[in-house]
């Protein structure tokens, strides 16, 4: 069976704050191959950003550290690599379309000069090829006029443009990675659409693997092959999208999918997660999930569920879903769908 490109092992990311040590990232376990499409989802304060910042050392600091795991890109552990070898791996190697684009893209610069900055910081070229190079990056995320672009400055764009323009750059120099952190926020539905077909029809063309982090559930459906369910700095549960977002099994991915608005429920009040994410300075000390699940039972709240691999496809982390526990009180209402009503 050939490697995975990217193979994340007990991966913990921490962080000293006046509170305390914040847990951000607390032994995350993850593969991606050539050409596949993660998706990593769940609430705000999950860890899901702080785990893609983690792949590239961009953790903030002081305060943040790596505490313990492995990234292994091609089979080599990038947590070994030092800040400046880093640099030659940011933007080559793995691209990332940051958050949000008017703070991710220098206000003071036009878009040909950062362009050309990414292009001849990883290839030995000339300005003229290497403007040659950010054009033709610029057309192919479908920018009008690749030539006006490259004398603009980031205010003169439209948000829809400014995004392309970080896809570009992430792409400039076609990378076997991309992170993507939610590249649709704040855009209209239209926009989306485009942005997410044009990621998804380059990908086919590279055979790029993608991370994708999202809230975005619709999304995760057209464009995802894995979806990892992100709660409390975990990952609780994941497998073939199709297979999570059919079969959901953990009562966290339940209410997530619960709670997207149908028109199958119109007049109804929307279903929500009942509570909210903990603090990463405490998390709840067995299952995480514990004190908002309305199937806990005493177990949930003393032990700290294991992480179960069912049939070869998905992973969770549940005693209510644990074949080796008995009597599990709840396990016939999960097992039989009712959880998810």
């Amino acid at each position: 069976m050939a490697q995975p490109l990217l193979q994340v092992e007990n991966l913990r990311t921490y962080l000293r704050t006046p509170n305390g040590t914040a847990r951000a990232v607390d032994g995350v376990d993850f593969t991606i191959s050539e050409g596949e499409t993660l998706a990593i989802v769940g609430e705000s304060g999950c860890g899901k950003s702080m785990t893609a910042l983690s792949l590239l050392q961009l953790v903030p600091e002081p305060a943040g550290y790596i505490e313990d795991g492995r990234v292994l890109l091609g089979g080599i552990d990038l947590l070994d690599y030092t800040w400046e070898e880093m640099r030659q791996v940011r933007g080559r190697q793995i691209g990332m379309i940051f958050q949000e684009p008017m703070t991710s893209l220098n206000p003071t610069f036009t878009i040909g000069v950062q362009l050309i900055e990414a292009i001849r910081l990883h290839s030995k070229i000339d300005s003229k090829s290497a403007r040659q190079q950010a054009e033709e990056s610029l057309r192919l995320v479908e920018m009008g006029n690749p030539a006006q672009t490259m004398r603009q400055y980031p205010h003169e764009l439209s948000g829809g443009m400014r995004q392309r323009v970080m896809i570009a750059m992430a792409l400039v120099n076609r990378p076997s990675l991309l992170i993507a952190d939610e590249p649709t926020t704040a855009l209209d539905v239209t926009v989306q659409a485009q942005i997410l077909t044009l990621i998804r029809s380059i990908q086919m063309e590279t055979r790029m693997a993608v991370l994708l982090i999202t809230h975005d559930l619709a999304v995760v459906s057209e464009v995802s092959d894995k979806t990892a369910v992100m709660y409390a700095g975990q990952i609780v549960e994941s497998g073939p999208t199709r297979m999570i977002l059919r079969e959901p099994r953990h009562p966290y991915t339940r209410g997530l999918l619960a709670s997207r608005p149908s028109l199958l429920r119109r007049g109804q009040d929307l279903t929500v997660v009942g509570g909210r994410v903990p603090e990463a300075t405490s998390w709840p000390p067995a299952c995480r999930f514990e004190p908002r699940c309305p199937y806990r039972w005493t177990m949930c709240a003393r032990v700290a569920p294991r992480r179960i691999d069912s049939s070869g496809e998905t992973t969770l982390r549940c005693h209510l879903l644990d074949p080796d526990i008995e009597d599990r009180p709840f396990a016939p209402m999960i097992e039989n769908g009712e959880a998810s009503q």
